[in-house]
């Protein structure tokens, strides 16, 4: 999550929606950005239960396609578990908060052997990877005052600026993986699978396969 006083803006950030990218930019635009209780990817109703003077910050996030998503999450934490996780067979630091230590959904998800396995069995064993992203933009009956998509985040960040009175600028791409179409990762089993975990998002937001 991030805050400006300034701008009365809260931003959520939802794991693999393109957050990191928003992150940066509103980060170099609006110099009084913070995170909150160190929480990045807090959800809204957990936020403003703790920070209840943030209720009339103008709050907003990011939504994806869930077999998109998930087709990123698991490259990322390939990525990872390759070049500093268990698979590189370096030496473990121990020491969290670093990209090259990781964090522990990275670290348990490393021990999936391949995409069906941390689909079947990731969403059955990791909380966070079966929750809704509708989760995170909810307090109640009430939702954040913006919904942005992945899929127009260029189009979407430029309404935000205008909403924040903030110049409209190009945005920085960050943790942008590269891995084919979402399609060619999915069996039959995997496909249902997400479409059960996320059907909240696919009514939500109307995605499909």
């Amino acid at each position: 999550m991030l805050i400006s006083d300034e701008r009365r803006m809260l931003f959520v950030h939802i794991p693999k929606t393109g957050g990191a990218s928003v992150e940066q930019l509103l980060r170099e635009m609006c110099p009084d950005a913070r995170s909150v209780d160190k929480q990045r990817h807090a959800r809204l109703r957990r936020i403003l239960a703790r920070h209840p003077e943030l209720e009339g910050y103008w709050s907003f996030g990011f939504v994806r396609n869930p077999w998109a998503r998930m087709v990123s999450w698991h490259s990322m934490i390939e990525t990872w578990n390759h070049r500093w996780g268990p698979a590189s067979g370096r030496p473990q630091e121990g020491q969290w908060g670093s990209t090259r230590d990781g964090n522990p959904l990275w670290r348990a998800a490393a021990d999936y052997a391949d995409f069906e396995e941390f689909i079947l069995r990731g969403t059955a064993e990791l909380d966070r990877l079966a929750m809704p992203q509708v989760d995170y933009l909810v307090d109640g009956d009430q939702r954040a005052d913006f919904i942005g998509r992945t899929e127009s985040l260029a189009d979407d960040m430029a309404r935000v600026q205008r909403e924040l009175g903030l110049p409209v600028t190009e945005i920085p791409r960050r943790n942008t993986t590269s891995h084919g179409s979402y399609r060619d990762y999915y069996s039959s089993a995997t496909r249902d699978r997400v479409g059960e975990v996320y059907a909240r998002d696919v009514e939500a937001f109307g995605y499909d396969f």
